[in-house]
């Protein structure tokens, strides 16, 4: 048996070598594998989250918003670190509009309540300061429009914060902010305390984009597209209407159909190009003009509505038709006000392939407009060397290129902006999250197309258009000059024209002395009998401008409309069944009382029933302003159908 000395001297020697690999590990660990640990301490102490960013909002011209960023939250609580369970249940439930019995069970019985909502910043105003409950913040897109210039806005790519479609996608570098950062611990469950010491990045909202379109104006293009659909039973449809002196685009409308129910699609105004028909007729004179190659005296034999134009050397021939025959020699002014195709055809054979070609190119015809946009179509534009006999003629009718309805109210703008090229825009302003402004738009000129003295010259054509006998005559306004040209056009698909199948379009320019906007309609496979740009588009025209004009707030500048009004003849007629004096106000006030007198009071008419797009047009044709609440049919109107009242009063019309 060992000596005591011994057993101690061994448990001495085994202690001491029991410290040393303590302390060799310690060093190890400290020396060596200390940054390892570090490192893995901090990882499982510390978490680092990302903060969202809130998108920027959307707004119209006027501060309206279309779409908006709004913080939900889900709210999650902790019953066994509240402070006073009785207390906070009241105050949780009053706030999130629970029952109270609910939330006292909820308490009593889980470890962890989760409330998914979710709960807008006001509901849980009064949970912040609760200890115990947890708020998760997350953002949600809205659309306070609801389908207004949906196809302009776009979407979302779902889950993701980021831009599907239209201007959330075009502008998404803009709209998408800088994510923020913060550092939490958490302790051995997992629970997260806000560490003093974190590292911090507060998120940067996206920035607020304010755009061109005037929303009031968009809801009456939108509406009378939809109602213009249905009582042409059209295929599809686009408006445009465009500030002629910034490129400023106001409105865009886009209708499609399936089975001819209408349905909203994609924005066709700027992504589908037709061929324009007699809308393009005034860029071929436009050329004609510009090199001087007619006179005003000039004037071709119009056929009487039948020419077998020559088309090779071997003695070939087409026929080009008039829709509206007419005897006799046309100038170039009586070619546009008929629309004739054989007289224009007949011009055409003054220019080369090149100088038609050139005129085209200048009015931005073959190029994307520029627009802020996603997938703009460039339009079909092809070079002079690929044109054959009857390609000058074709093309001076509308056919064989294709534009898209924004790069038509361009050109057109152009011509009532002297002549020069803008392009065409929809963003205004862009400010940060201050509100300060960082981007204005100011008008961007591409080119001059033609000359002043040309653009003048081209809108007196277009002034013979809409007068009596031009094939625009029911888009005449009785108190203000619309110029403007039509166009109806056989359309083309699957590679060939498709008899009895037409494109019926309407570009016009509001008003013909300092123009404000530019209009064009397009309806696309009109099937109700009428098919001719002046039977559809024209009149649609014109019943979007009345009701431009009384609406309460629109882009169109009144005080320039208020002077003097201009007689013109009601070349439809009156449908109203009353009987109207020569000059019929349809502005907001003051007027100039030395040069129209209001009439007195008068009933309101009946309009139960029907589309708001016809209801606005009597009330507007009796001179009343109109406010519109609510969509679909018209359920009253206040005043009630019937009542007499003043020249100039607002009747408030009630829809579905």
């Amino acid at each position: 048996m060992a000596k005591p000395s011994a057993r101690i001297s061994l448990i001495q020697a085994v202690l001491a070598l029991c410290a040393l690999i303590v302390v060799v590990r310690a060093a190890e660990l400290q020396l060596v594998e200390g940054q390892k640990w570090r490192a893995e301490a901090e990882r499982t102490r510390r978490e680092k989250r990302v903060l969202p960013a809130r998108r920027g909002d959307i707004h119209d011209r006027n501060g309206v918003p279309l779409a908006v960023t709004q913080e939900y939250y889900e709210v999650g609580i902790a019953p066994n670190e509240l402070r006073d369970r009785v207390r906070d249940a009241r105050t949780i439930a009053r706030g999130l509009g629970l029952p109270l019995a609910r939330v006292q069970r909820d308490l009593a019985t889980r470890k962890w309540v989760a409330l998914r909502g979710p709960y807008n910043g006001l509901e849980v105003r009064e949970l912040r300061p609760l200890r115990g409950v947890y708020l998760n913040g997350q953002y949600q897109r809205h659309y306070p429009g609801g389908p207004l210039a949906r196809a302009v806005i776009g979407s979302l790519v779902p889950d993701s914060g980021h831009g599907a479609s239209g201007l959330e996608l075009a502008l998404d570098s803009i709209l998408t902010g800088v994510p923020g950062e913060a550092v939490v611990l958490k302790d051995r469950r997992g629970r997260t305390y806000m560490s003093p010491s974190r590292l911090n990045r507060a998120p940067v909202p996206g920035r607020q984009v304010f755009l061109t379109i005037d929303a009031e104006l968009q809801e009456i293009a939108e509406r009378a597209l939809e109602d213009a659909m249905q009582e042409f039973e059209a295929a599809g449809g686009d408006i445009v209407v465009l500030d002629p002196r910034t490129g400023e685009l106001l409105a865009l409308a886009s209708r499609q159909t399936a089975n001819r129910v209408v349905i909203r699609t994609t924005a066709s105004f700027l992504t589908h190009p037709f061929e324009p028909g007699s809308t393009a007729k005034l860029f071929t004179a436009g050329a004609l003009l510009a090199l001087g190659r007619v006179e005003s005296a000039d004037a071709m034999y119009a056929e009487n509505g039948l020419w077998q134009m020559r088309i090779n050397k071997r003695g070939n021939t087409r026929p080009i038709r008039d829709a509206h025959k007419t005897p006799g020699f046309l100038t170039l002014a009586d070619a546009i006000k008929v629309s004739s195709n054989i007289a224009m055809g007949k011009f055409s054979e003054r220019l080369s392939a090149a100088e038609q070609f050139d005129a085209l190119r200048d009015f931005g015809f073959g190029s994307p407009t520029g627009v802020e946009f996603p997938s703009e179509s460039r339009g079909r534009l092809r070079l002079p060397s690929e044109w054959d006999g009857y390609s000058k003629p074709s093309i001076a009718m509308g056919y064989e290129f294709e534009v898209t309805p924004v790069q038509l109210a361009a050109a057109y703008a152009a011509i009532a902006n002297t002549g020069i090229l803008l392009t065409p825009s929809l963003v205004r302003e862009i400010r940060d999250a201050r509100g300060s402004v960082v981007y204005r738009h100011q008008p961007e000129p591409v080119r001059r197309a033609v000359s002043p003295e040309v653009a003048r010259t081209l809108m007196e054509y277009l002034h013979r258009v809409v007068g009596r006998g031009g094939t625009a005559e029911a888009a005449q306004l009785a108190n203000w000059i619309l110029v403007g040209k039509t166009g109806t056009a056989v359309r083309h698909d699957g590679g060939e024209y498709q008899s009895g199948h037409y494109t019926a379009s309407f570009a016009s320019i509001f008003p013909l002395d300092e123009p404000q906007i530019v209009v064009v309609v397009k309806i696309d496979d009109p099937r109700s009998g009428k098919i001719y740009g002046g039977e559809t588009a024209a009149p649609l025209t014109r019943a979007m401008l009345e009701e431009a004009l009384a609406a309460r707030r629109s882009a169109l500048d009144r005080r320039r409309l208020a002077g003097p009004s201009v007689e013109a003849p009601d070349p439809v007629g009156n449908r109203g069944g009353e009987a109207l004096p020569t000059t019929r106000v349809v502005v907001d006030l003051p007027l100039r009382s030395d040069t129209v007198k209001p009439p007195g009071a008068r009933p309101v008419p009946n309009v139960t029933g029907s589309s708001l797009r016809r209801a606005a047009n009597a009330l507007h044709r009796r001179g009343f302003r109109v406010a519109i609440r609510g969509s679909g049919r018209v359920l009253k109107t206040t005043p009630a159908a019937g009542e007499s009242v003043g020249f100039g009063a607002t009747v408030t019309v009630w829809a579905e």
